[in-house]
């Protein structure tokens, strides 16, 4: 990979991890449309492993409060609010771990062509738009329960298939089942990090079992991780910043366009 196309793809995993866009759709992209080579499994462990670093960080309060009382929950067998939702998050998490697990392989094989992206990258994205609109949007992330913690977790579950987006999808659910926008976005954000740890930590023990650690180029991971990092944290900020205002109408035009211009790139 020369230096471009690390930068090029790591920025690309890190905007586009944490909005309702597909950032699985935006690293197959350039290898698919520019004939990049495609950046392999290394690459993709050493950015998804900066976006978890980045999420963990503006996180780093709510993830310290949420592991300290759902260790003291499990000693005194009393509840909190920050317990419960730690239950909760790793409640909603093993659908996405049981699918991923699944379908892994299937996906890799079948998933990732410019017709399957264009197609969940419209279609969701009109999903994502109808559930902005007409949803009630009064729940906080105070008052996620069991089952919307599974809606939501159901969903973070079709994200295996790219172009879904697994920010959009839980965002969706979410909005669905009433929470507000900034509530959905915030149990995504949390909701993000087992899963991104478990993907990551599968393709790494992947990577060394069956690829070879000498060939790795170490730096180019290094620098695609720390530029993942950077413009991950940088875009979670914003994006909880400007979503009450502005809502989830530009992020669907453009899926919209996304879709139109890969469906165009495929038939003509």
């Amino acid at each position: 990979m020369t230096f471009l196309q690390i930068l090029v793809l790591a920025l690309i995993q890190g905007i586009t991890e944490f909005l309702p866009i597909s950032s699985s759709a935006h690293l197959i992209l350039p290898a698919q449309i520019l004939d990049w080579q495609d950046q392999g499994t290394a690459f993709d462990v050493a950015v998804h492993f900066g976006s978890l670093l980045a999420v963990v960080l503006y996180f780093r309060k709510d993830v310290s409060d949420i592991l300290f009382a759902w260790f003291k929950s499990i000693k005194t067998k009393q509840q909190t609010q920050s317990s419960r939702l730690g239950w909760l998050i790793i409640f909603a998490t093993l659908p996405g771990l049981g699918f991923g697990f699944m379908m892994s392989d299937f996906v890799e094989d079948y998933g990732r062509s410019p017709l399957v992206i264009a197609s969940t990258t419209i279609g969701f994205g009109l999903l994502l738009w109808w559930a902005d609109a007409k949803a009630t949007q009064v729940k906080t992330i105070e008052s996620i329960n069991w089952k919307v913690a599974l809606g939501v977790g159901f969903a973070q579950a079709l994200a295996v298939i790219p172009g879904t987006s697994r920010s959009g999808a839980t965002m969706t659910a979410g909005l669905m089942m009433g929470l507000t926008r900034d509530a959905a976005a915030r149990f995504s954000f949390l909701l993000s990090i087992p899963i991104i740890m478990a993907a990551a930590t599968y393709y790494s023990l992947k990577l060394v079992t069956e690829g070879d650690a000498n060939a790795v180029n170490w730096l180019g991971l290094g620098t695609g991780a720390f530029l993942a990092f950077i413009s991950a944290y940088a875009c979670i900020h914003l994006f909880l910043k400007i979503i009450n205002s502005i809502g989830m109408f530009p992020f669907v035009i453009y899926r919209l366009a996304l879709g139109g211009v890969l469906l165009a790139y495929v038939y003509w």
